[in-house]
């Protein structure tokens, strides 16, 4: 079967503060999303959030419903965000097709009934990115590359965090219901990201580290701001983060992420702070 999916469910803070290192590992780690000749998807509980990975290799992969949305077919009431980290790809769509090549994203809205995906080249597939998220309304397919993105600069390197911020499907560039990705990039030299750290209680997000050389890895830290865990998290591996969690991480390479996500709120700017002083 070219469609491999799990749901992940959803956990009260309280609760968290319990959980050993298996545990957490279990509920927030998504561990498989790119295989060759597979789809894997992830049914994620908050806010009804879907992530997942697509790598066409010899043949073309269908984005079909899968059984935890109850529908006839993928995007009946959702929409659909594609990042390729891989060579270039093609998407399918009833709307039309999209030639995708590094770092460029596609927007799906509601409605679509066809979604394929396929690699240019076999020996260099692409690594298409899902995310996906309940749409109340149909907006038009669109294609945006890293010249149209809106990229924000922020931290500094006296702090180890400077990176660049490139929103690609974010409702300053094209219309959405509820779904919002980009890419963080760090910068050579720095190591945080996201750091000071924060929540948006009004949303959710899932964080896609890729870019990293297999013998380094990220620790991702989660949690509330005053208990909180982390996860080592290796190379094409993702960390669902809760509205209620922080959500950063230091590598011990270079790195770079996609982030994700969804909730009531479009406003990016949406969040809570914490200062690096008040973490325990």
């Amino acid at each position: 079967m070219s469609i491999q999916y799990e749901s992940r469910y959803s956990c009260h803070p309280e609760d968290f503060r319990t959980y050993d290192t298996e545990r957490i590992r279990r509920d927030f780690l998504i561990e498989k999303i790119m295989e060759p000749g597979k789809i894997h998807l992830y049914y994620i509980h908050y806010d009804r959030f879907i992530a997942g990975g697509a790598v066409p290799v010899d043949k073309t992969l269908a984005l079909d419903a899968i059984d935890p949305l109850k529908s006839d077919f993928f995007l009946e009431r959702r929409e659909l965000g594609i990042i390729n980290l891989g060579g270039k790809g093609t998407v399918q769509t009833d709307s039309g097709t999209y030639e995708l090549s590094f770092l460029e994203a596609l927007y799906i809205g509601k409605g679509i009934k066809k979604v394929n995906f396929t690699s240019n080249d076999d020996d260099y597939p692409a690594k298409f990115y899902l995310n996906s998220a309940p749409a109340h309304k149909a907006y038009p397919a669109k294609k945006v590359g890293k010249d149209e993105s809106n990229v924000v600069e922020a931290g500094d390197p006296s702090t180890s965090n400077a990176r660049s911020i490139i929103k690609l499907i974010d409702g300053s560039i094209l219309e959405v219901c509820q779904l919002q990705m980009g890419i963080t990039i760090l910068k050579p030299g720095n190591v945080w990201n996201t750091m000071p750290c924060h929540t948006h209680d009004r949303r959710m997000e899932v964080y896609f580290y890729y870019g990293m050389n297999p013998a380094h890895a990220v620790s991702h830290f989660m949690g509330p701001a005053q208990e909180t865990r982390h996860i080592w998290v290796q190379n094409e591996q993702a960390v669902i983060s809760p509205p209620w969690s922080i959500h950063c991480g230091s590598g011990t390479g270079h790195y770079s992420f996609v982030w994700g996500m969804a909730g009531e709120n479009l406003d990016y700017t949406d969040m809570d702070g914490i200062r690096i002083t008040e973490m325990r």
